[in-house]
């Protein structure tokens, strides 16, 4: 799995999360190591870093500035899965590790 240059938008997320249908992430790799920029919605700009494992799960941290100009905080792991149309699917649970510090889950699926 190669997520260089691949852009995902948010398909499903749970009522305390911040990331929305309107959420774009665009992914970069080099080697094991990934990262992303995303917006839409009520995100102005977050970024995210960490790692793809040998079981092609993802591991990382993401933080952004949302609507009311408030930096939140997380972790986040994600299962990969491919859908019928060939595109990457990603199952996250994730936790805020500011604010409440809830956790959730999400589905983002390649554009």
């Amino acid at each position: 799995m190669n997520l260089n240059n691949k852009i995902f938008h948010s398909v499903l997320n749970t009522e305390n999360g911040e990331v929305s249908e309107e959420t774009i992430f665009k992914y970069f790799q080099d080697g094991k190591i990934i990262w992303a920029e995303y917006s839409g919605g009520s995100i102005i700009r977050g970024f995210l870093i960490g790692f793809v494992n040998e079981n092609n799960t993802l591991e990382f941290s993401y933080q952004h500035i949302n609507r009311e100009n408030k930096i939140r905080v997380g972790e986040c792991s994600s299962i990969s899965k491919i859908n019928t149309q060939g595109k990457i699917v990603f199952y996250e649970t994730w936790k805020w590790t500011n604010g409440d510090c809830s956790s959730g889950t999400s589905v983002i699926e390649e554009v």
